[in-house]
C-alpha cells in the first residue's frame, strides 16, 4: 500500500475559446473498467460533439496511464491532458473534454494549450485527496478505564472509525503509521496494560488537500 493523491467525486467545467466549446467531465475511478465506462457513457452524452478526447491514470503506482485524442491531431489532446494528471500526481483518476468546434482552428499549439487548460481548470474546482495509510487497531477495555481512554484520545484528536458498548467497550482506531508505536504505548502506561489491543488490516483515508 502506497500513498499517493487523487480526487474524490465527480465535476464539471466549460469553457470556450475562439468560437470553440470545451466541455471537461472529471471523475475518480479506481479500476480501468471504470475508467473506460465513463468515457463511453460521455461520449454518448455528446454522440454529437466534434470530439470526445480522454486521458487516465489508475493505481496506487499510476501503473496504468492511457489517453486518446478522439480524431484531434496526433499529441494535440489526450497527452497533454494525461500531462496534467501526471503533474499534479494523481491518480485513480478519469477525464474527458468534449470539443464542440466553434469553425476557426486552433492550430496544434493553441489545441495542446486548449485541451491542458481544460483538465486544469476541471482540478481547480476539484476535491483533491492523499490517500494516506493508516494503521488500525481494535481496543477492548472495562468501563471504569473508559473516561481517561477517551480523554487521551480526545487530547490526541485520534481517528475512531468504529465504538461498541456491550460487557466491555470495544474502540477501532485509525492510527498514523509513524504516531502508532508511540500511542500504543501511551496506552497501555494509561490502562497498566489492562486494555487488549488487537492490530487489524491497515485502511487507506482521503485528507483532503484543498478547500473547495
Amino acid at each position: 500500500m502506497l500513498e499517493y493523491k487523487t480526487i474524490e467525486g465527480e465535476y464539471f467545467t466549460e469553457w470556450e475559446i475562439n468560437k470553440s466549446r470545451f466541455l471537461t467531465y472529471i471523475k475518480h475511478v479506481e479500476t480501468e473498467i471504470e475508467a473506460q465506462e465513463f468515457i463511453s457513457s460521455i461520449k454518448k452524452k455528446h454522440f454529437d460533439a466534434r470530439h470526445n478526447c480522454s486521458a487516465y491514470i489508475i493505481g496506487e503506482r499510476s501503473e496504468i496511464q492511457k489517453s486518446s485524442d478522439d480524431g484531434e491531431p496526433s499529441g494535440t489532446a489526450g497527452a497533454p491532458m494525461l500531462e496534467v494528471l501526471k503533474k499534479n500526481e494523481l491518480s485513480d483518476i478519469v477525464v474527458v473534454v468534449t470539443r464542440y468546434f466553434g469553425g476557426i482552428k486552433l492550430g496544434a499549439g493553441g489545441l495542446i494549450r486548449a485541451y491542458g487548460k481544460s483538465v486544469t481548470l476541471g482540478l481547480d474546482v476539484s476535491t483533491i485527496v492523499k490517500k494516506s495509510i493508516f494503521n488500525c487497531y481494535k481496543l477492548d477495555l472495562n468501563y471504569d478505564l473508559l473516561g481517561s481512554f477517551e480523554n487521551y484520545l480526545h487530547q490526541k484528536e485520534i481517528r475512531i472509525q468504529n465504538k461498541d458498548y456491550s460487557d466491555i467497550v470495544s474502540f477501532t482506531l485509525l492510527l498514523a503509521q509513524n504516531d502508532s508505536e508511540n500511542i500504543l504505548k501511551d496506552i497501555t502506561n494509561l490502562s497498566a496494560g489492562r486494555i487488549k489491543i488487537e492490530e487489524l488490516e491497515p485502511v487507506y483515508l482521503n485528507i483532503p488537500l484543498n478547500a473547495k
